[in-house]
């Protein structure tokens, strides 16, 4: 009778233990890597992003976010990626360059002049360029509108005349813009990120192009105080994940979490659009001033872009994703 006992316990253990293994799910850890401080509207969105898909996967799928580039630069990063060291990563325009370089095109200088047209664009290119990325081995999560690129000065700038006279920096890790303007021959100094504002403190440069946030955030317009009120380009993110990392969480799981993903998105980009403005306004109170260029002035910059343009399509931008976004824009401004 013990050993019937025995034997009935030991069925019913092997019967249970699938049921048991079913009921505790396995976590999948996806370390994120961003560029981005904590405390800025991108990195308070990636937290709230990490604190939803632990929401929505019951904590099945947790987010482990490294913030303030302390994985490195964007091509470090994109190696972690590679190599499966992180999971998933924020990029710029330029770090996504070097997964699908159509997207560059979008930070073609004066191609894109407002937020309608970006709007327009993306409306037609999103998912093409989405497609592009996930082609490869990575899967896109979501891409970001995150405001404009602008120029700020020591001098007043109003037309490319104005510009070519100063010197601008450009960082080494984005030397397709770099390479942009000095088509259109201006003199570009290659000067590292954390040394910007040495470099304009000291001479080195006299200008620089950056987002209004990021300008605001480093100090640079206690120097250079004028601000050109012309767009250079919309500055963009994506939220990336390589494609092992994508194929890791539950299946049941994925279409929710590219749900919040893309909600919190865009929530993000609403921020970023008041914080932009917010930003502007607070530094022309403390001394920037925004050089109003007049629609003259602004054909001025258009023409002189044009003349340089076939030395870049083909090299650094795209030739046929340009061709795509200038016939879309051509068609939006002719309405």
């Amino acid at each position: 009778m013990k050993k019937i006992v025995i034997a009935a316990a030991a069925v019913f253990l092997l019967a249970i233990m699938p049921a048991y293994s079913q009921r505790a799910p396995r976590q999948v850890v996806i370390k994120l890597a961003s560029m981005v401080p904590e405390n800025t509207d991108w990195g308070l969105a990636i937290n709230k992003l990490a604190a939803e898909w632990s929401r929505v996967t019951n904590g099945e799928v947790r987010l482990q976010v490294y913030a303030n580039g302390t994985q490195g630069t964007e091509d470090e990063v994109l190696r972690k990626l590679n190599m499966n060291t992180i999971q998933a990563a924020i990029f710029t325009s330029f770090g996504l360059n070097k997964i699908a370089p159509e997207i560059l095109t979008l930070s073609c200088p004066f191609l894109i002049r407002n937020d309608a047209e970006l709007d327009e664009v993306l409306r037609n290119v999103k998912d093409e360029f989405e497609a592009k990325i996930n082609a490869k081995n990575y899967y896109s999560l979501a891409l970001v509108k995150g405001g404009w690129v602008k120029l700020f000065s020591r001098n007043p700038i109003f037309v490319p005349a104005d510009l070519k006279r100063q010197k601008v920096g450009s960082i080494p890790s984005e030397p397709e813009l770099a390479q942009a303007f000095r088509a259109m021959g201006y003199q570009v100094v290659a000067v590292e990120q954390n040394r910007l504002l040495i470099a304009l403190n000291g001479g080195a440069i006299d200008a620089v192009y950056q987002s209004p946030i990021f300008t605001a955030g480093a100090q640079y317009f206690g120097v250079a105080k004028n601000m050109a009120s012309i767009n250079i380009a919309p500055f963009m993110g994506g939220i990336i994940l390589n494609k092992q990392a994508w194929e890791s969480i539950p299946v049941q799981h994925r279409s929710e979490l590219i749900r919040v993903t893309r909600r919190i998105a865009l929530e993000l980009e609403s921020s970023l659009l008041k914080l932009e403005v917010e930003t502007v306004r607070q530094m022309k109170n403390n001394g920037l001033r925004e050089n109003q260029i007049s629609p003259q002035q602004l054909e001025e910059w258009y023409n002189d872009t044009a003349r340089a343009l076939p030395s870049l399509l083909g090299s650094t931008f795209d030739r046929a994703m340009y061709n795509k976004i200038d016939g879309i824009l051509r068609n939006f401004r002719s309405r």
